[in-house]
């Protein structure tokens, strides 16, 4: 072979192989990088993703924001969460709209989960109670 196909070959490699983009989180296999917790509940799993495509899977939305609290947010390329209403569905964290409503259970008993969709979140605030949060809200509270 060419050393030049070689090179563009290698280059090709690379470039497929560091793409920043949510990663399936492997339900029932893999642990919450903040608790160490089995990732099993599909309506309440969260995900980071860095700049340099490295994933964080979290096992519930509470325990990916108590680990922000110790992260360089620069640094992170992608903020998911499960849509509660679509299961296994990673979202833009940024744009969801938050309920923490204690007649849905989430796994580190936070009461947290999130809806892709405002109107999703009001529905079910007005069948289960408690209170709406936005991404920047939700920050503030685990600050």
């Amino acid at each position: 072979m060419k050393p030049s196909f070689i090179f563009c070959f290698a280059m090709l490699g690379c470039i497929l192989g560091c793409t920043v983009g949510p990663k399936p989180i492997d339900y029932g296999h893999v642990g919450c990088h903040f608790c160490s917790m089995t990732i099993v509940d599909k309506q309440h799993a969260a995900q980071l993703v860095t700049k340099k495509g490295k994933v964080f899977n979290f096992d519930a939305v509470e325990c990916m924001m108590n680990h922000l609290k110790d992260e360089d947010e620069s640094t992170i390329a992608l903020f998911l969460v499960n849509d509660f209403d679509q299961p296994g569905e990673l979202v833009d964290a940024t744009g969801a709209t938050y309920l923490i409503s204690e007649n849905i259970p989430s796994p580190m008993g936070a009461f947290l989960s999130a809806f892709s969709e405002e109107q999703a979140a009001q529905f079910a605030l007005d069948d289960n109670g408690g209170e709406l949060f936005t991404w920047n809200q939700l920050k503030q509270e685990y600050q």
